[in-house]
């Protein structure tokens, strides 16, 4: 993402909540949270919590509304997810297609942690406007999936909005420090999207720490006895 791109963003959003207020914060979190087109958390939060210092929002109100807004649009996105999960089986090239046995193991993988992977995902820069989309297809447990995503959302949001509070006018001094951290952020993710989609592939066997998937024993084919050589038929 580009300066320009980020400062665009960035005078949109002051915008949007400038003048719209906490029905602007609401929606704003909303779209960042599904993911598309992707809107930072990271000026939309801070800047909120300068309208805090300001007195044009109060603290918990602020908070409340934009865990309210990213809870709904991971909902419409774990719905997205859920509604293609037997179209993604449609789509591919030769071994990189998706089949039922692969949706299968990636509703294990979410049975075994799902909570903890959507909690998690949740703190992290790009993957927490995603996560919802494979959790939707996996078919997590509605109800689980919106606990664990508001538990996720709750102290990425608290944090966020108290650092813009206490930085007031420098509260835009936070982005370059989440540019840098994004970095090991996406390598982390991409490290996790990887090992996920090996399971998934059955390449690799469910687990930690990762290991190749034992080799399915080939199939044998009974044939009948050959005659030993010499031997007629009476």
């Amino acid at each position: 993402m580009s300066f320009s791109l980020v400062a665009s963003l960035a005078s949109l959003i002051t915008s949007v909540l400038t003048w719209i207020g906490l029905p602007g914060l609401f929606a704003l979190m909303v779209v960042e949270s599904f993911g598309v087109p992707p809107l930072p958390s990271e000026v939309i939060l801070p800047f909120t919590g300068f309208l805090v210092a300001e007195g044009t929002f109060s603290f918990g109100p602020a908070v409340a509304v934009a865990v309210a807004g990213a809870v709904v649009g991971a909902y419409i996105a774990y719905a997205i997810g859920r509604w293609w999960r037997h179209r993604i089986t449609e789509i591919g090239f030769g071994r990189l297609r998706l089949e039922e046995k692969h949706l299968a193991r990636m509703d294990r993988f979410f049975r075994r942690r799902g909570e903890l992977t959507v909690a998690v995902a949740r703190l992290i820069p790009i993957a927490r406007a995603y996560i919802s989309y494979p959790a939707g297809t996996a078919e997590m447990e509605p109800a689980r999936f919106g606990v664990f995503t508001t538990i996720g959302q709750i102290p990425f949001t608290v944090a966020l909005i108290y650092a813009g509070l206490v930085l007031r006018h420098d509260w835009n001094a936070l982005i370059p420090y989440f540019d840098l951290l994004s970095y090991p952020l996406i390598a982390v993710v991409a490290f996790l999207v990887l090992l996920i989609v090996l399971e998934t592939m059955g390449v690799l066997a469910p687990g930690w720490p990762p290991r190749r998937a034992p080799r399915a024993p080939a199939p044998t084919t009974d044939r009948p006895a050959s005659p030993p050589p010499g031997s007629g038929s009476p």
